[in-house]
């Protein structure tokens, strides 16, 4: 199985229609299937091979969408690099992943010996590859799994790094998640999310079902209302901070949102108070979804009840889902099996098989599902900040804040905001011949070059020490 070949297969019946618009660039269907397939061919002439690792570092755009089919078609697998990283996260990934080929704009990397190419669509946009020597010390179980995606993650010092996704298991997540999306040719999408992080079960979904998606870009909120109204939009699938941005200006008319028949909030929890204001401006209840990359879309609240705020839905049928080591209050470890699972974990190596619990995942999340089978999230017992939908990984930021030469060590957590979901804040301990009046700016600055500038904390404060475990770990916990 291919999912671009499944994509080819069922729009062929829409050849002409609009596939993907882009400010003023548009194209249709049988325009985007010739030239992935074009790009495909020109991507095996420099190299690429079945199952190869091809990381894709560049701006969201028709162009991102276009290479990603390619390599698929290709055979080989997506491996998607967030243009936010910085230099050292970019290496990280290349070296975790053991990316055998890189595809980049100029802006996003620089390879004295990468080669030119162009997506096919627009000979005013560049694009580079760069041929990595890659170690390629792979389990064979890899070359077996027919791959398709592969996603960092868990922060630089997390364990698992790198969740594989094959072909069949996209079919099968995409195909689960339409049972409650149910797009369709006459969709138009209107798309503000990072494709680096969410593509496998939307972007891919929504070509499968031939249904129209609009880039935004970085322009938010001028293009985002602008394609509202001028493209029409039917679906949005955003994050709480863009719903909250749309619900608190006063310049926007009730009825802006009168040809929408769904609007999904998701990457992070959507705040009771943003889905208020959203159903008092606009008139019907915004959708929460959950999603996990090892997963998929495994929970959609389509209920339309305010009643039913705070939970993220009934769960939906290809999955199952039960709740382990339960309180007084019925809140306990979330676990969830279905169709679609992650195929594996890159590096180290670990097969499904090993990595669930006779097919359960463990999804790190806290909740309980009420009488009638919605499940509402009550927290985490992973220590993830959701910044606007982005999650950062406090060890990560402590180990930059950790190299400054004044640091002894710090903590790194999450404090609730309105509008963003929480902010990254740290803790730090001094050395004891640091100044006591140190500029914690410093700290700052020190960290830009090494971070993405949303997880540079918001706050830092000097402390004489942290709290810890009778082992000797740091104590953490959400703060308020």
């Amino acid at each position: 199985m291919n999912i671009f070949e499944t994509i080819k297969k069922e729009t062929a019946g829409y050849g002409e229609k609009i596939a993907v618009t882009e400010e003023n660039r548009s194209i249709s269907y049988r325009e985007l299937i010739g030239a992935s397939e074009h790009l495909a061919l020109r991507l095996k002439k420099s190299g690429i091979r079945q199952a190869d690792r091809v990381a894709l570092l560049c701006n969201d755009s028709i162009d991102y969408i276009i290479i990603s089919l390619a390599i698929l078609a290709s055979k080989a697998a997506v491996v998607p690099i967030s243009s936010s990283l910085s230099w050292d996260e970019t290496e990280a990934v290349l070296e975790r992943i053991d990316v055998n080929l890189l595809i980049f704009d100029k802006p996003s990397y620089k390879a004295a010996d990468a080669e030119r190419f162009y997506s096919g669509i627009s000979n005013d946009k560049e694009f580079f590859i760069y041929c990595r020597k890659a170690k390629n010390d792979v389990s064979e179980e890899y070359y077996g799994l027919n791959p398709a995606f592969i996603r960092f993650s868990s922060g630089t010092t997390g364990a698992s790094k790198g969740v594989v996704l094959s072909h069949e298991s996209i079919i099968e997540r995409t195909d689960a998640a339409d049972m409650a999306l149910r797009m369709s040719p006459d969709d138009v999408v209107i798309w503000v999310l990072s494709m680096s992080y969410h593509f496998v079960v939307t972007i891919l979904l929504f070509l499968r079902r031939s249904s129209t998606v609009v880039l935004c870009g970085s322009s938010f909120p001028e293009s985002f209302l602008e394609n509202i109204t001028g493209r029409k939009g039917t679906f949005l699938y955003a994050s709480p901070f863009h719903y909250h941005v749309l619900s608190g200006s006063d310049d926007l008319p009730p009825d802006l949102l009168s040809g929408v028949r769904l609007a999904v909030s998701t990457a992070m929890k959507l705040p009771q108070s943003t889905a208020g204001q959203f159903r008092e401006k606009f008139g019907f209840e915004l959708t929460e979804a959950y999603g996990i990359i090892e997963v998929g879309l495994p929970f959609i609240n389509l209920s339309g009840n305010p009643a039913k705020r705070g939970s993220v839905g009934k769960v939906l049928p290809d999955y199952d889902i039960k709740i382990e080591n339960r309180d007084k209050n019925g809140v306990g470890e979330l676990h969830v099996k279905g169709k679609g699972m992650f195929d594996a974990y890159f590096s180290p190596w670990q097969s499904r098989k090993d990595a669930l619990k006779e097919g359960w995942f463990n999804t790190g999340d806290l909740g309980r599902v009420d009488d009638e089978g919605f499940l509402f999230i009550s927290g985490r017992d992973k220590n993830v900040i959701n910044f606007a939908g982005m999650k950062i990984f406090p060890e990560e930021v402590e180990f930059v804040l950790n190299r400054h030469p004044a640091v002894k060590e710090s903590l790194v957590y999450g404090v609730p905001h309105p509008g963003y979901g929480e902010l990254p804040c740290a803790k730090v301990v001094f050395k004891e011949e640091t100044d006591s009046g140190f500029d914690t700016n410093e700290i700052r600055r020190f960290c830009y070059p090494l971070l993405t500038s949303y997880k540079v904390p918001k706050e830092i404060l000097s402390v004489k020490e942290l709290e810890k475990t009778a082992s000797g770990k740091l104590k953490r916990w959400k703060q308020s």
